[in-house]
């Protein structure tokens, strides 16, 4: 038996620990996972006469959980000067009819995926009626 680490940036919840621990130990020669969301690390034990270091790896990449977690920031520059580069955009408002109230406005990605990126998960098929 041999065992790696591995960072995993973008294991950031629980519900991915889960989404690991499954995929993984469906993998044959996969003996233990260890995962934490936490630490955003994963520990294999695997048997290398079963399988390869590298297929492991694989499997964890394809699904998304090594790349880097896609933050969006802001642009610093007005919408109105932005001339539509697609950078993420927050408006901030004050009004005078609400004082010192202040609101938020964000433009939001289509609903054919998440708002936040999830490793693992897409979006969720439409069921026939």
């Amino acid at each position: 038996m041999e065992t790696f680490t591995l960072s995993a940036p973008a294991m950031y919840g629980d519900h991915h620990v889960l989404e690991v621990r499954r995929l993984l130990l469906a993998l044959p020669g996969v003996r233990d996972v260890y995962a934490s969301s936490a630490f955003k690390v994963v520990e294999v034990t695997y048997d290398p006469a079963q399988i390869e270091r590298n297929v492991i790896v694989n499997a964890l990449k394809g699904a998304g959980y090594l790349d880097e977690l896609p933050v969006p920031a802001e642009s610093g520059q007005p919408v109105t000067e932005a001339n539509g580069n697609g950078k993420y955009f927050r408006h901030t408002a004050v009004f005078p009819q609400t004082a010192r109230v202040v609101s938020f406005a964000q433009d939001v990605t289509p609903p054919a995926r998440p708002l936040w990126p999830c490793p693992g998960f897409g979006p969720v098929p439409k069921m026939d009626e």
